[in-house]
């Protein structure tokens, strides 16, 4: 078991979950509906899904759904670059598809260059370029 395919983030309104990552940072699907039951966008890598939280909660225990609410999870994404420049390109993308910019663009102790910002529903999302950063001809991040 060695590899990822879908990240799935619980979401408290889709519509407004839809419009940030499909309108606004033009996350590809053939999604058409702003209200679906479930929604996937295709990425070169790792598939991003959006569902309902609370339906989320339940699918995962019924009877005993984990409680909702309760701060920062301990997780982020990451959408590594290939220049400083697509750093804040990209923070910049977010500003105008409504995210709240948690940390501005600026330099960081490992000698890359980084952002973080938080989408509609809390999740936070590091946009990072790194000196050593190698990308594969998919433009997936190759560690």
């Amino acid at each position: 078991m060695n590899r990822m395919n879908v990240v799935c983030l619980g979401v408290r309104d889709m519509a407004r979950s839809i419009r940030f990552y499909r309108d606004g940072l033009g996350f590809q699907t053939d999604e058409t509906s702003d209200h679906p039951d479930v929604i996937f966008f295709s990425t070169p890598g790792t598939i991003l899904e959006l569902y309902p939280l609370q339906l989320l909660a339940e699918d995962i225990d019924p009877r005993n759904p984990p409680a909702i609410g309760g701060g920062f999870g301990g997780i982020t994404l990451a959408y590594n670059v290939r220049t400083k420049e697509e750093v804040i390109e990209t923070v910049e993308l977010a500003r105008r598809a409504g995210a709240v910019i948690v940390k501005e663009p600026q330099d960081v102790f490992w000698g890359g260059f980084h952002a973080y910002f938080a989408d509609p529903d809390g999740y936070y999302w590091e946009v990072a370029w790194g000196p050593r950063s190698k990308f594969d001809e998919r433009d997936m991040l190759i560690v």
